[in-house]
């Protein structure tokens, strides 16, 4: 299996490692951080399934292995995962039979071998060593059972030239020539006359009042709201705005405004410690208006000389659905933006309104030296 693997995009987490890659879905999420110290520090795949074990297996109805020997590929599939191996024995389906512990394959000669999770996505992504949200992983090129690759079966399919002697070829007689047609002389075409358009009457100059003039007919002077001044350093609370929209993670419910146990803490830079119990806003001056007065969030105001941060930066809160029991960020619109840095995963920024699980360990780098490290409460 030669070809990198690939994988489609998905709710489960894939550990992705040299030698093994362990597959677990996202109520596993407590399980990664370590399995991906395994993997990553090189660890065969005995150490890798102890550790994966080391919890029970009742509290692990589902999951994948997949280890790649010098001689053979190992697959271990448990619950809703299945397998599909395709080596120079033929294919195989491999999944695990309901009341059983777990299916395994030790499969010499493999060609291919998909694992689907959930749905039956395009594995279009590369999977590269470290950490990533699947539903579909693939290794090596797939190709049906006995059927050659393309450029393999072009070179079965097409025959080797066969030296024959050319037919003779009869000529064919010239047609005779047709006779030119005679010389037609163009009638005269007659040209139109000319539009004239008359040119348009000179605009009269533009009038913008004298410095007494009154702009209101009845002399008062308008009112100017300053609701959205920016106040540095002061948080604005007000009555909450009903079409609010907090943007969740696409195909998944909200959660609650306040949830029993804090799913993550935050640790800032600035030495302050957030529990995420609730919503937590974060800026130069956070406003928490569009939130009703019993389920106030919490606010935090950072300083930023160099004005990279925004008044109402970032907003980090409980997920839900898949991501129930961990925490999401969402950059609220940021001027200058929010780059995450997740374990195992390259720096990226995130997009405005598009909420982001956090693994712990991750770091939210806001602008002027201000940072925020992830950990679990």
């Amino acid at each position: 299996m030669s070809a990198e693997p690939r994988f489609a995009a998905g709710d489960w987490y894939a550990v992705a490692g040299e030698r093994v890659t362990v597959l677990l879905p996202g109520s596993q999420r407590d399980r990664v951080a370590h399995l991906w110290d395994l993997t990553d520090s090189g660890a065969d795949v005995d150490a890798v399934l102890d550790a994966l074990l080391a919890g029970g297996l009742s509290s692990l109805d589902h999951f994948a292995l997949v280890a790649h020997g010098d001689d053979a590929t190992r697959l271990i599939v448990r619950g809703a995962p299945t397998a599909t191996v395709s080596s120079s024995a033929g294919d195989d389906l491999v999944s695990a039979t309901p009341g059983t512990t777990w299916a395994e394959r030790l499969v010499t000669g493999v060609t291919s071998l998909r694992v689907t999770l959930t749905g039956d996505g395009e594995a279009d992504r590369v999977l590269t060593p470290g950490l990533a949200r699947v539903s579909v992983v693939e290794f090596g090129a797939p190709t049906a059972s006995g059927t050659p690759a393309p450029a393999a079966a072009a070179a079965v399919m097409e025959p080797e030239p066969v030296a024959t002697e050319p037919e003779p070829v009869t000529p064919e007689p010239e047609p005779e020539p047709e006779p030119e047609p005679e010389a037609v002389e163009p009638e005269p075409v007659a040209h139109p006359e000319p539009v004239v358009v008359p040119e348009p009457a000179a605009a009269a100059p533009l009038h913008f009042g004298e410095p007494d003039d009154d702009p209101t007919p009845t002399g008062e002077t308008p009112v100017v709201r300053d609701e959205w001044y920016d106040r540095d350093g002061q948080t604005q609370v007000g009555s909450p705005a009903p079409d609010f929209d907090r943007p969740p993670i696409p195909g998944q419910e909200i959660a609650p405004e306040v949830v029993s146990q804090p799913v993550a803490s935050l640790i800032f830079s600035t030495g302050d410690v957030v529990a995420v119990d609730r919503t937590v806003l974060v800026g130069r001056a956070p406003e928490a208006r569009r939130f009703a007065s019993h389920d106030q969030p919490h606010v935090v105001t950072v300083a930023s000389p160099q004005q990279e941060i925004s008044s109402t930066h970032l907003e980090i809160r409980p997920g839900a659905g898949a991501d129930h029991g961990s925490a999401i960020a969402t950059d609220l619109g940021s001027t200058n933006g929010t780059v995450l840095a997740q374990p195992g995963l390259e720096p990226e920024e995130l997009t405005p309104g598009i909420a982001v699980s956090l693994i712990p360990g991750a770091v939210l780098d806001l602008g002027d030296g201000v940072t925020i490290q992830v950990t679990n409460a």
